[in-house]
Formats: structure tokens, sequence, C-alpha cells
């Protein structure tokens, strides 16, 4: 199975391979632009089981221009009604995280012991990112067909966790030929909601587009979720998802644009431990008791007993020979090779079948029945 590593405050952190789904806090714009809530977010998603928490990094000059024109004013279906009519440079202005809080936000991050990565949006953002010594990127699901980022995250050598969101097939098999032609050797998938709704419509989801990106891509899986709740990310994280992405927010109502998508300390916690319960039970490939539980309940299998009170030299028959619990006598798989044979000895009525019971039985030649 395909892994990588990268490193957190913690020591190297394998992803994919069997290892626990690395759980991903998204904070976005919810820090509101208070280096103080961005702090609380990222001591919020170490005390809840995450495994990292991801920023984001632009600006508004370096995602889109300052221009009112009709193509930059928000106008996206199911959008707050608090974006309608603002442009796209004015939204993203009051979204966007400041750059200087990453040296600090990171020391928060060593000191709890939470990986801390980041989603840049452009060349210079990438360029930043390599001096704060990022262990990874993360390609947003609207970047996916950004061939010139693509490149210049790649060339950076290190692992990059793509969300697919609505990309066609065409459009991702050309982008993962880019990551891998520029030196990205580490990849990983994810299947991405970008619905932003407060409950998705199911019939939308396709969870088992995760298993095909693994096996149509040959690389790590996982699953982004831009939408209410975590019933979709616990669902995915058992059915294999190796990276699991979600938006943390510290209380609903704050007036963030993710507000309404994101989830609150205590269900990220909630999440982290049905994940990890999930990932638990899957455990792995094994046949036979599980426990000593179920070795025990081995006594209520079938075995060969005695049914009839016998004397030496009596015929074993269908009358005197059965098959039934509890599992004390000879496995059941012999039965047809005693039926006939003799009594090497008198027994009693409900005694359990040994092989020195039983006239010239030759131990162990028949094949077990099915």
């Amino acid at each position: 199975m395909k892994s990588f590593t990268i490193d957190t405050p913690r020591g190297p952190r394998q992803i994919g391979g069997g290892a626990p789904s690395f759980i991903v806090a998204e904070m976005s714009c919810n820090h509101l632009q208070k280096f103080e809530k961005a702090v609380q977010i990222i001591k919020a998603a170490a005390a809840a089981g995450a495994d990292a928490v991801k920023l984001q990094t632009y600006t508004a000059d370096t995602i889109t221009i300052d221009c009112d024109k009709p193509w930059f004013v928000e106008r996206a279906e199911g959008n707050p009604d608090s974006w309608k009519k603002k442009t796209l440079y004015e939204l993203y202005r009051t979204a966007y995280t400041p750059w200087e809080w990453h040296p600090r936000l990171h020391e928060v991050a060593d000191e709890y012991g939470i990986a801390l990565f980041s989603t840049p949006f452009d060349g210079t953002a990438v360029d930043f990112l390599e001096t704060q010594k990022a262990p990874c990127y993360k390609i947003a699901s609207y970047e996916a067909t950004d061939i010139p980022l693509l490149k210049r995250v790649a060339q950076t050598g290190k692992p990059v966790i793509m969300s697919v969101g609505f990309a066609t097939l065409p459009e991702i098999e050309y982008s993962v030929r880019i990551l891998r032609e520029n030196g990205c050797h580490d990849l990983a998938l994810l299947h991405c909601l970008t619905s932003y709704a407060d409950a998705p419509d199911l019939k939308h989801v396709n969870l088992r587009t995760i298993d095909d990106l693994r096996e149509r891509f040959d690389v790590i899986a996982g699953f982004s979720d831009n939408n209410g709740g975590i019933e979709l990310p616990v669902a995915a994280a058992t059915l294999g998802a190796s990276i699991i992405e979600k938006h943390l927010v510290m209380g609903v109502n704050e007036g963030s644009f993710d507000d309404r998508f994101s989830i609150t300390p205590a269900q990220l916690k909630e999440m982290c431990a049905s994940i990890r319960r999930s990932e638990e039970a899957l455990g792995t490939v094994r046949y036979g008791a599980q426990s000593a539980v179920e070795e025990g309940n081995k006594y209520f299998r079938r075995s060969l007993f005695v049914a009839r009170d016998m004397k030496t030299g009596e015929l074993f028959t269908n009358e005197n020979l059965r098959d039934i619990r509890p599992s004390h006598g000879l496995p059941t798989k012999y039965y047809d090779e005693i039926i006939g044979k003799r009594a090497a000895t008198d027994i009693e009525r409900g005694t359990p079948l040994t092989w020195e019971m039983v006239v010239g039985a030759s131990v162990g030649a028949s094949v077990p029945r099915t």
C-alpha cells in the first residue's frame, strides 16, 4: 500500500499504508482575522485529537484583482446573503490569514504537538511557505487545475495533498501527470464535496470515489468535506480514507464565511473518537477466534457423542452415534469414517467419542465434510 511520511512536532507521521487516518482541522477564515482566535483553533484541534491544522496562504492581491466588473462580483448559488454584491477582492481581503502569523502559529502548534501546514494559492505563497519549513502542501479543489501552481508546488519535492472537487477525470489525469513530471513523488488525492451545505444531499456524496482514486492513480486517497456534520467523514474513514479534512470553528454563528459547514471543537472531538473506534474495529485480516471469549465459545460447536449405551464390539450406527453440541468429542468430519466400525470398549450414553473407543479407526484419513 502507498504511504509517505511528514514531519510533525511528535516526529515522523506515516500517512497511508494502513496507518490511522490523518485528521486535518481546516482553519480557513474561521479565525475572523483575530490572532488569538487562530491560536484557540489550534489548541482546540489538538485537544480534540486531530493530527494537523491547515491554514490558507493568500492575500486578496495574490488570488484576484481589485475590480468591480460583473464577473468579479460574488453571485454563486447557495452562498450567504452577506457575500452577495461584494467583489471577490473584498471577500478575500476579509477572509485571508495574515502571513506574519505563520511563524507564531507554528510555535503554538509545536507546543501543542500538532502538525501545521497550508494551502498556497500562487507561487509567491509557495515561496513564502518554503521559508516556514512547510512539511507538505495542500492544493484546494478550485486550484486542482491551476497548472502553474501545481508545477511550483511539485518542484519543492514535498508531499502534496490535492482535493479534486468537481474536476473531471481528464482534468485530474492531467494535473496528476503535471505534478509527477515536476517532482512530486508523494501524492494524495482527496474526494471533495464543494456544495457547502448544512446537510449534504446524500445522493451526491459518492464515497466510492475514494477507492477509485486510490486504484486508478496509485495514490493515497482521502476525503475533504465542506458540509455540516460529522457523519460523512466517519463513513469515509471506515471505508479506508487515509486523510480526513474538516473545517473547524470555535462556535456557531460567529460571523465567519465558513460557519455553516464547519464543526465545533466538541464535534471534532466526537468525529476523531468515532474514526479511531472505527479503525480499531477494522483491525487486520485475521481468521479463527478473534478473542479469548470467542475461543471459549467454541464449546458450542458440534462434535461426536455416543447417544446410546454401547457394548464392546457393537457397531457404530446412525442411532448410537450423533454429531451434537458441545464440542468435547471428535470433530464431526470423522463421522462417516467411524460409522460401521466397532466399539473398542463399553461406552455410556452421553460420552464424547475418542479414537481409543473405536476399533480399526485410521485417524485423520477422512476429508472434512462440507
